[in-house]
């Protein structure tokens, strides 16, 4: 099970998500999404659970909890919506056939 956790705090590292949910249950992996840019935290992050029951359980137990001195949003994660190509070919050029 994919899980979505927002409003981390600035310091909240994947370890430290990690450590938070392996009390319930089985963490296959835990990132806490980062600017490419800058390197610092965007405020959210992914846990993969390999029970989904576990995971529902860590979701209800968590969702609305402090966590580093913030309150967590704990939900399932979305899958990730296609981009559409906005008018531009393969090569990074404009399509202009599209219109």
């Amino acid at each position: 099970m994919n899980i979505y956790v927002s409003n981390l705090n600035s310091s909240t590292t994947s370890e430290s998500l990690q450590e938070l949910f392996a009390a319930y249950g089985e963490v296959t992996s835990a990132k806490v999404i980062t600017d490419r840019e800058t390197g610092k935290s965007r405020g959210f992050g992914f846990i993969e659970m390999s029970d989904d029951s576990e995971g529902q359980n860590a979701i209800s137990k968590l969702n609305d909890t402090d966590f580093e001195g913030k309150t967590i949003v704990v939900n399932v994660a979305r899958p990730k919506p296609e981009r559409s190509n906005r008018g531009y070919n393969n090569r990074g050029g404009y399509n202009r056939n599209r219109y």
